[in-house]
């Protein structure tokens, strides 16, 4: 029995260690496309909360569809690099097209936006539903300028 307490220990503190924020962003046939996005992620990842799911206005291009917003926390042993290539890889398959239009319509957006309590993009400063999101499945989560 002592031996199932230490594998376990180990595999919670050394495996599955780092925390991540994976937001999903969609505004074509979106509420199709975030939960199938979220059962790709679960299939790529072991998903520890899911945010509420909400509608916001279109940041930068206007002419455009609202946009079905939210975000997973994830525990994962990968690397910031390593997740965003599968993030990636969820997307293509997918069917994103990426055209020159930034902020642009989209089927599927996927974006790790924390991992291990570091923010690594600059939109969870600027978009106030994101940090909603963040906090709602990071009650702990402190923003700092």
């Amino acid at each position: 029995m002592h031996y199932d307490f230490v594998i376990t220990w180990w595999y919670e503190e050394r495996i599955m260690r780092n925390k991540g924020v994976i937001a999903l962003g969609s505004n074509v046939a979106p509420k199709r496309n975030i939960p199938e996005a979220v059962k790709r992620i679960k299939d790529e990842f072991y998903v520890l909360r899911e945010s509420a799911f909400v509608f916001t206005k279109p940041l930068g291009y206007a002419d455009q569809p609202d946009f079905l917003n939210g975000a997973v926390l994830i525990q994962t042993s990968d690397d910031a690099k390593s997740i965003t290539k599968r993030l990636k890889r969820i997307e293509q398959i997918m069917g994103r097209e990426r055209t020159g239009l930034t902020d642009g319509p989209r089927k599927i957006d996927l974006d790790l936006v924390l991992l291990h309590g570091d923010i690594l993009d600059e939109d969870v400063y600027e978009r106030e539903f994101l940090q909603h999101s963040i906090r709602e499945i990071l009650p702990d989560f402190e923003l700092e300028n």
